[in-house]
């Protein structure tokens, strides 16, 4: 909804695309879908606590 796109996140396990993230900001009052493309599951960890730092802020790692 911000007109920027997707956001994508390279990780160090290939090019495997086996999740979507789905954040709302509601500070912002916006939406992203994100594409985290070959990474393990500590990085999909790291992703979805940056997430979840704030109450503003949320998201959800939907996994295949």
């Amino acid at each position: 909804m911000d007109d920027a796109g997707i956001d994508v996140w390279v990780g160090t396990n290939g090019k495997n695309v086996d999740t979507t993230v789905c954040v709302v900001d509601l500070m912002k009052r916006d939406s992203e879908i994100g594409i985290p493309i070959g990474c393990t599951k500590e990085e999909k960890a790291i992703i979805y606590e940056t997430h979840n730092k704030t109450q503003y802020m949320k998201g959800s790692l939907i996994c295949r």
